[in-house]
């Protein structure tokens, strides 16, 4: 299926009765997150996926059209780009090469949502009642434990602005022993010298309370990253990052060691500054060694692209965002299945990769430095002609009908009740 992904016409296109999808998705109690455990020991597992991987932690938005889906509300939406009726998922994506995918996901309920007004709301939808607010910063750092301790392998963790911004998140992820690559905001300010902090001390004949509160007490002013980006000292190089199927990815890139505060001390960090050909900078912090590599950092910068490609994927291709449930338990138990189809595709690519093997010489009779890889809709193509779906018998084809028309039936009597209730 392309569209319309929904549980009636998943029921129908599959010869599935409509009521049992329903209860397997919104009520039956196998656990989403054993699934999602095992897969993420299936890629540890595998052979090539021991080094080099890295997490992405990024969130994305579903447009909806009322309150009564678990964790719905006004929100920000960046696919719309403005703040609308939306359910919001925290999600981790893992990236090894030619790999990405969700690895694990955790809806974001409101703080409204645990009120005592929606109290009814939440017992409707099975929210779990031990269930407490959690911002999407703590959802994220949770998925990023659980990640390491199923043993999935990492050398490092991106994520965009949002949680980049946090000095706290990058305080833990540095405090628990991982590199990360952290997005900020052009008007983050950081100090190119190492600033000193400190309780000011009191200066003779002055009167009033004696200061308590530590603060910078070095001359050297803090700058935005963005005036860093054009300092005459700052250099610029190109770097090479890799080779894609739409050309090179082959950007300006900048790295200074900077200071940034946490917790009234000092903490030393890399500035990495990527400069695109339209001339938009962007900006990361790192925690990465002093002696790193400014290829190794644009390298480790440019990764949070492939959270974008685990996006698409799950949304575009297998249906994520064309889910129509509103209980808790469905939202996750469809978070399991699009991982679990997403971990399928991955091993389909990469035993694809294993058992028909390039002719080198499809890149000089193409003029190109990297073939394209297995895609989704490959994928696809390849599981209609394995398993295609079953064809309706007539006597199948004649309830279907029947179905629909009892359902518009019962449709159109519930509307004339409304206008009769009138306003």
């Amino acid at each position: 299926m392309e569209e319309k992904r929904n549980f009636a016409n998943i029921a129908s296109t599959t010869g599935v009765a409509e009521q049992n999808l329903h209860h397997f998705m919104s009520n039956s109690p196998w656990s989403a997150r054993a699934v999602i455990q095992q897969v993420q020991a299936e890629i540890a597992a595998t052979p090539g996926l021991e080094r080099g991987g890295v997490l992405v932690l990024d969130e994305s938005a579903n447009a909806k059209t009322g309150e009564k889906s678990a964790g719905s509300g006004r929100q920000y939406n960046g696919r719309l780009e403005k703040v609308d009726m939306s359910q919001v998922g925290t999600f981790l994506a893992y990236t090894n090469g030619s790999v990405w995918m969700w690895v694990d996901g955790e809806l974001y309920l409101p703080e409204d949502w645990f009120t005592a007004e929606k109290a009814e709301l939440r017992e409707k939808l099975g929210i779990p009642a031990e269930l407490k607010f959690k911002t999407k910063i703590e959802l994220g750092w949770e998925m990023i434990q659980r990640a390491h301790a199923n043993g999935l392998p990492f050398e490092a963790i991106c994520c965009d602005d949002f949680y980049g911004k946090s000095s706290d998140f990058r305080a833990e992820m540095r405090a628990a022993g991982f590199v990360y690559m952290a997005d900020v905001p052009h008007n983050t300010r950081v100090y190119l010298k190492r600033p000193v902090i400190g309780v000011p001390e009191v200066k003779p004949g002055r009167r009033g309370p004696k200061p308590s509160r530590s603060r910078v007490l070095s001359p050297d002013r803090p700058l935005k990253v963005s005036e860093v980006a054009h300092q005459e000292d700052t250099n610029w190089r190109r770097v090479r990052v890799r080779s894609t199927e739409r050309g090179e990815l082959n950007d300006e890139f900048a790295a200074r060691r900077i200071w940034t505060i946490h917790e009234n001390e000092p903490v030393q960090e890399w500035l990495v500054i990527r400069r695109e050909s339209n001339g938009r900078c962007t900006y990361s912090l790192s925690n990465a060694s002093p002696n790193t590599h400014l290829k190794r950092l644009a390298w480790l910068k440019c990764q949070r692209y492939f959270v974008e490609r685990a996006n698409q994927d799950a949304k575009t291709e297998l249906g994520w965002d064309e889910l129509e449930a509103q209980k808790y338990l469905a939202w996750m138990h469809h978070l399991a299945l699009t991982i679990l189809a997403l971990w399928f595709i991955t091993q389909t690519k990469i035993e694809w990769a294993e058992q028909y093997a390039r002719d080198p010489s499809l890149l000089q009779q193409f003029e190109v430095e990297v073939l394209p890889a297995l895609s989704t809709a490959n994928v696809r193509a390849l599981l209609r002609a394995a398993m295609p779906l079953p064809q309706l018998t007539p006597d199948e084809a004649r309830a279907l009908v029947t179905k629909h028309l009892v359902n518009r039936a019962r449709s159109r009597k519930s509307r004339m009740k409304g206008r009769h209730r009138g306003p």
